[in-house]
């Protein structure tokens, strides 16, 4: 099953506290959101300094390596489906989450995330950090 990357785990992998080319796995296809290249410009421009061209060089090396899928009508149905799901059950899943989510989800997609907010989201398939 081909793998949506989640900015969770690209953010930890900066950080060193994951490695990243150990959770690649050769046989799957990987990609991130345009969310989560949007999270990581957002850090991007946050830094400054040697901490900002460091975190540039980083996000422009994962942006050149992964295939940034869109947000189109069908992760909107995605996401719309999901998020009423989640709202009469009382859930909160934060946003950005929910539409990485459901660019998994409509793409045919595991995710792959540290974050616990993908747990909640139905329909979503997740692959285990190990």
């Amino acid at each position: 099953m081909a793998v949506l990357i989640d900015t969770s785990v690209l953010v930890a992998s900066e950080r060193g506290t994951l490695s990243l080319r150990q959770l690649i796995q050769p046989s799957e296809q990987y990609a991130i959101s345009v969310v989560t290249a949007a999270e990581l410009l957002h850090g991007v421009h946050r830094a400054t300094g040697r901490r900002a061209q460091a975190r540039s060089a980083f996000v422009e090396g994962i942006l050149g390596a992964f295939a940034a899928l869109p947000v189109d009508v069908p992760v909107a149905r995605a996401y719309g489906h999901a998020s009423a799901i989640l709202a009469r059950s009382g859930t909160i899943v934060d946003s950005n989450d929910l539409w990485i989510g459901a660019t998994a989800i409509a793409s045919g997609m595991a995710v792959l995330a540290l974050d616990g907010d993908f747990a909640r989201i139905p329909g979503l398939s997740r692959v285990a950090v190990t």
